[in-house]
C-alpha cells in the first residue's frame, strides 16, 4: 500500500537537501531539506532571525551553502536537470522573484520595467510587447502602463513586482514576504492574484509573517526556527498535531488572576501574553461557563489557528534580530 501511495506522488519540481549555512560563530540554516511539487505552494514561516530569508537567498544562488544541494527538476522528472549554483543562471532563467524590498526601477514606467526586465532573459522585443497587455491586466494595472513606479499605491508596486516575476513565464516563484507592508484590501487582491497562479499549475515558494496568508495559500508548510525545520506538514494536519482544538481568550480586568485560580484545571494548557490569558482545551463550554460569572472579563472563544501553533512551536518571546 506504501509503495502504490509513493509511486502516486508528483515528482518534485524543486529540492534542498541538507542545506548548511554559518555566519562566523552563528549557524543560521541547519541541515535544511524540503521539495515543492509541481502545483503546490510551499510556505516558510518562523520568527525574526530563523533562516528564512538566507534560504531563499542560497535557493537563488545568492548566497553560497557551505553544505547541501539544491536541485531544480526542468523536465519535472526523477532525474534533476539543474544544480545550484553550478548551474545558477541557467536555473534563474526558469524562476520568478518578488523580494522582500521593492526593486522596481523607478524611471520607468510600469510597461518599461516589464520590459526591461525579459531582455535579462534574453527575450526579444516583440515577444516581451506581446505580454505586457496580459501581465498588466493580470496585475489589475492596465490603466497604469505608463505611470511610473512612485506613482503607484504600495499594493500596486507589489502586484507590478509579481506582473515582472511572470514575465518569463516560470513554473517555480520565490515570494520572500510579498505582502509586508500592504493594507487588507491589497493584500486580498495579492492573494487572488496568486491563487491564480496556483490554478495554472505554477509551484510557488512562500516566506510570510502573515499566519492567515499562509493558511490561505499554502498547501505545505515549513516552520523554522533557529536555522533548524522543527515542523512540516499540511496546515490543519499541523494544527492538529500540535494543538488541543479549542481555545478560549480572556481578557479584561482580573484577568491575569485567572492564571493562578481553579480555572486553569478545566484546560490543558494555559498562556498569558500581554493582558490576555489563553486557555487551551479539548473543549470549551465548561470553561465558558465558569467565566461567565465573571462580568468584568471579556472572552473569544475560536478554534485554534496556525498563530496559535507558530507561538507554541517558536515561543511568545519577540526577537528584535532580522
Amino acid at each position: 500500500m506504501n509503495q502504490v501511495a509513493s509511486s502516486s506522488a508528483p515528482s518534485p519540481i524543486f529540492s534542498v537537501r541538507g542545506l548548511h549555512k554559518r555566519y562566523a560563530a552563528a549557524t543560521v540554516v541547519e541541515n535544511l531539506s524540503f521539495d515543492i511539487a509541481p502545483g503546490e505552494c510551499l510556505g516558510v514561516i518562523g520568527p525574526n532571525g530563523a533562516g528564512k530569508t538566507t534560504t531563499i537567498r542560497m535557493c537563488l544562488g545568492l548566497t553560497a551553502p557551505d553544505a547541501g544541494g539544491i536541485a531544480y527538476f526542468s523536465d519535472s522528472g526523477s532525474t534533476p536537470g539543474l544544480q545550484m549554483p553550478q548551474d545558477a543562471l541557467a536555473i534563474k532563467a526558469q524562476l520568478g522573484v518578488v523580494s522582500q524590498f521593492d526593486t522596481l526601477d523607478p524611471d520607468f514606467s510600469c510597461a518599461e520595467n516589464l520590459l526591461v526586465y525579459g531582455r535579462y532573459f534574453g527575450m526579444k522585443d516583440a515577444q516581451i510587447r506581446e505580454r505586457i497587455p496580459r501581465l498588466l491586466e493580470f496585475a489589475a494595472l492596465s490603466h497604469k502602463a505608463n505611470a511610473k513606479p512612485g506613482e503607484l499605491s504600495g499594493g500596486m508596486r507589489r502586484r507590478l513586482s509579481l506582473a515582472r516575476a511572470l514575465v518569463n513565464d516560470p513554473q517555480l516563484l520565490l515570494l520572500d514576504e510579498p505582502t509586508t507592508g500592504l493594507d487588507p484590501q491589497a493584500r486580498h487582491l495579492m492573494w487572488e492574484r496568486l491563487q491564480l497562479l496556483l490554478q495554472q499549475g505554477k509551484s510557488i515558494l512562500l516566506t510570510t509573517h502573515f499566519m492567515d496568508e499562509a493558511e490561505r495559500l499554502c498547501s505545505r508548510l515549513l516552520v523554522l526556527d533557529h536555522g533548524k525545520k522543527i515542523a512540516e506538514g499540511r496546515p490543519r494536519d499541523l494544527i492538529a498535531q500540535h494543538l488541543e482544538p479549542d481555545v478560549v481568550e480572556a481578557y479584561g480586568n482580573g484577568a491575569l488572576e485567572l492564571v493562578n485560580s481553579p480555572l486553569t484545571s478545566l484546560a490543558a494548557r494555559v498562556e498569558v501574553s500581554g493582558e490576555t490569558v489563553f486557555f487551551y482545551t479539548q473543549g470549551a463550554k465548561q470553561l465558558l461557563d465558569a467565566l461567565a460569572v465573571h462580568s468584568q472579563l471579556r472572552t473569544l472563544h475560536r478554534p485554534a489557528n496556525l498563530e496559535d501553533l507558530f507561538l507554541k512551536l517558536t515561543g511568545r518571546k519577540i526577537r528584535e534580530d532580522s
